[in-house]
Order: structure tokens, then C-alpha cells, then sequence
């Protein structure tokens, strides 16, 4: 069982009047299996958590701590997360002219696994998860995100999931600029990570529609750099009708 704890985490990013804080004093417990739903407003704070635990160095930590079953994440590089198990699926993938989808994936896979796939059944897995997500079988020789539409990018990031099989993934508004086919299309194969692996889940939204195709176990309202409410499925049913406002005005 793999188990993710923050802790009072607080985070500041570089800005030119200085460090500004972000996260002021985050604490959040994520097991396997289970599937918790980061919401709030613009700004709030959400895609920081993100890059801050994949250890991102724009981001500063500057309090708390986290850890993945014990072991300090904070003092990992970022290759020893993802090799400990965490995955960042990012809100805007980035462009690598010149390196193929197809040795990207076996590249990453090896890397993690601490040997070569054998080339026979990579191949047949790969060709199995690009299928699942409607994806064409010339994707695999294209460069890494180079002239993607932003569905495409999206699709990538979950077949590096799909492939990867990570214990703890970290899903960045994968939501964020996708039609109403590629969302569903991205949350399936969200959800056939989920049945088929223990990995846990946080999933970073701003909206609600992700979450009804992905049913989270838990909900978390992020104001401001602080959870400012928990609950179940039920929560964000409320945010869809009430919206932010009445955690702003408390705020």
C-alpha cells in the first residue's frame, strides 16, 4: 500500500518583488486507491501543490514536509520521484522536437523499471493503450508534443500513464481545453488506470465536468493556499451550484 503525506506544506515561488507564498500550510493524506479531487479558483494555489511535489525549482518549499510511504520526498531529485513512483500529468505538456513518441515511452519505462520492456509485448502494450485512446498508430512517430492540438497532448500525458503505471499520479487540469468526445475519451483511460492499479489519485480541476467521468473519493476546496473544505462526490455537486464565492468571501 502506498501512502502520500503533506503536512503543513508551504511553498513560495521567485517573483521579481521578491518570494511571494503560494501553499500556506497544506496537509493532505493520499492512499492507494483512492481518488481525491483538488478544486478552487484561479490562483488558489492548485497547480503549485502539483509542481511542487514533482519538485519543480521554480517552486520553494518553505515549511512541512511530504512523504511517500516514509520516505522524504522533498529530498528527492526530480527523476527519484518518478522513479519512487509519482507521475505528473502537466496542464501544459511541453514541446521535445526531435525525440519520438515511441522512444520517449521505452526511454521513460526503462528508467522507472531499471531495465529494458521486452521490445515484443512493449510493442503490443503500447499499440493496445494508443488504441483505448482513439489515438492513430502514426502518433508514435511523431515528436514529443511537437504541433500536437491540445487533445492530443492531453491523450499523451495518459498514455504515459496508462504505460508507466505509477503509484501516486498527479493529474494538472487535464480537463483544461479538451471537447466534450477527448474528455471522455481522457477520462476512461483515467479510469482503466484505476481499476487495473492501486495508484492513487490527485486530480486538479477547476470545474466539475471531469468529475463525471471521474468519481473522486474525496473533495478538497483550495482558497487562498489552504484547504478550506473536505468532503465526498457530494462537495463538488455543491461548487457546481453554489460556485467559489461563498470561500472567497471568507477568505
Amino acid at each position: 500500500m502506498t501512502t502520500l503525506e503533506i503536512r503543513d506544506l508551504h511553498v513560495s515561488v521567485e517573483t521579481k518583488e521578491g518570494l511571494k507564498p503560494i501553499l500556506r500550510g497544506v496537509d493532505l493524506t493520499v492512499n492507494s486507491g483512492e481518488t481525491h479531487a483538488i478544486m478552487g479558483p484561479n490562483g488558489s494555489g492548485k497547480s503549485t501543490l502539483a509542481y511542487s511535489l514533482a519538485g519543480h525549482p521554480k517552486y520553494q518549499i518553505t515549511g512541512g514536509s511530504v512523504l511517500l510511504d516514509g520516505e522524504d520526498v522533498l529530498a528527492m531529485s526530480v527523476d527519484e520521484r518518478a522513479r519512487a513512483g509519482m507521475f505528473l500529468a502537466m496542464q501544459y505538456p511541453v514541446e521535445v522536437p526531435g525525440v519520438s513518441v515511441s522512444n520517449f515511452l521505452r526511454t521513460a519505462k526503462t528508467a522507472i523499471d531499471g531495465e529494458a520492456p521486452a521490445l515484443r509485448s512493449w510493442v503490443k502494450d503500447v499499440r493496445s493503450a494508443m488504441e483505448n485512446l482513439r489515438m492513430d498508430s502514426t502518433f508514435a512517430e511523431r515528436s514529443v508534443n511537437e504541433g500536437f492540438s491540445g487533445g492530443e497532448k492531453k491523450r499523451h500525458e495518459i498514455l504515459q500513464m496508462e504505460l508507466l503505471k505509477p503509484r501516486l499520479a498527479i493529474l494538472d487540469e487535464t480537463d483544461s481545453g479538451l471537447d466534450v468526445d477527448a474528455l471522455r475519451i481522457v477520462s476512461e483511460g483515467v479510469n482503466r488506470v484505476r481499476s487495473t492499479t492501486d495508484v492513487g489519485v490527485l486530480l486538479i480541476t477547476h470545474y466539475t465536468r471531469i468529475l463525471r467521468y471521474i468519481t473522486p473519493d474525496f473533495v478538497h476546496v483550495f482558497v487562498d493556499g489552504r484547504i478550506a473544505e473536505e468532503g465526498g462526490p457530494e462537495l463538488a455537486e455543491r461548487l457546481e451550484n453554489e460556485g467559489y464565492d461563498r470561500f472567497l468571501v471568507n477568505s
